[in-house]
């Protein structure tokens, strides 16, 4: 009988569905809505995977029945939560195994081929895992108020911060202090008005239906700040002091977790996510051979969790 093995990695803006062979060649990939697990109670996710399972079949040419036939493994955005990830593999799946990860596993898997050792996501959220001698480890992944530490968004906050500091006569001004408030309205008043989300005109309303609450704040997302990294790497290039000064709070946050690594016996740290593979370069220079790059997406991780976790 032929097994099938399918690979989900089931983002917060869209999910990717793969189905491969038993030799993990693949058949056909396809791409759906979003999937974070804590967004309705993972209903988004549910549907954008049972779409994106029918719509991989069919491009593969496969009858849906095959899905009897089919071990499947699910990378999924807001999978930190052991509760939400038992929950989604309990639901009602055609598969003949499910396996949910937090989508931190599937970029591991991919990422050092199905071996052992570390991984970091350097994009704009940022999070690590190793496993070692069979036993995982993971840090970090907490989200952007309480942690991200080593992300796009958390170093984009952080220039932006600065550069108001420099607008107010606090620290010293460069090219990108002075780039950063240009592009976000042109004054310290401006950059307020940004990060307050001011012009979106949004409103919180509470469970009793009243505007307003004070428990909660409306701001600029994480990615909004994540958006300013092209321009860090552009006046980085130009070497410019700020640049470089921010440069160093990312090493700090990259060698925290280094260490962290080594602490557990890992012999490698692979770096995921565009921000971080865009510092390669410089991390390579810090840290040697300690650091990789990616072998594969997470997407093919995925394929070969499902593999390994259903193999015959």
């Amino acid at each position: 009988m032929t097994r099938y093995y399918l690979g989900v990695d089931g983002g917060g803006t869209n999910c990717r569905v793969r189905l491969a062979d038993e030799n993990l060649k693949t058949l056909a990939e396809v791409r759906n809505g979003r999937s974070n697990l804590q967004i309705d109670a993972g209903e988004p996710a549910f549907k954008a995977i049972s779409d994106g399972t029918r719509d991989v079949f069919k491009e593969a040419g496969l009858d849906f029945s095959e899905t009897a036939n089919t071990y499947a493994c699910f990378g999924m955005a807001g999978g930190r939560m052991d509760s939400a990830r038992d929950a989604f593999a309990a639901r009602d799946w055609p598969f003949a195994g499910v396996k949910v990860y937090d989508d931190i596993d599937i970029a591991h898997a991919g990422a050092l081929g199905g071996e052992e050792g570390g991984v970091i996501i350097v994009g704009t959220g940022s999070a690590a895992m190793s496993i070692v001698d069979g036993k995982r480890h993971q840090a970090g992944g907490w989200g952007f108020h309480i942690g991200d530490q080593m992300s796009g968004a958390i170093l984009g906050r952080e220039l932006v911060r600065y550069a108001v500091e420099a607008e107010d006569g606090l620290v010293e001004a460069s090219p990108l202090t002075k780039a950063v408030v240009a592009r976000l309205g042109g004054s310290n008043q401006s950059v307020m008005s940004w990060a307050f989300a001011t012009e979106m005109d949004l409103k919180i309303i509470s469970r009793d239906g009243s505007e307003g609450c004070d428990d909660a704040l409306i701001g600029r997302a994480p990615a909004e700040f994540g958006k300013l990294m092209p321009l860090f790497i552009e006046y980085l290039e130009k070497d410019d002091p700020v640049a470089r000064r921010m440069l160093d709070i990312q090493l700090g946050y990259i060698d925290t977790y280094a260490r962290w690594f080594k602490a557990h016996g890992a012999k490698v740290m692979a770096i995921v996510g565009g921000f971080g593979e865009r510092l390669f370069p410089i991390l390579q220079k810090h840290h040697g051979d300690f650091v990789a790059l990616p072998k594969y997406e997470p997407l093919h991780g995925a394929v070969i969790l499902a593999k390994q976790n259903f193999s015959a």
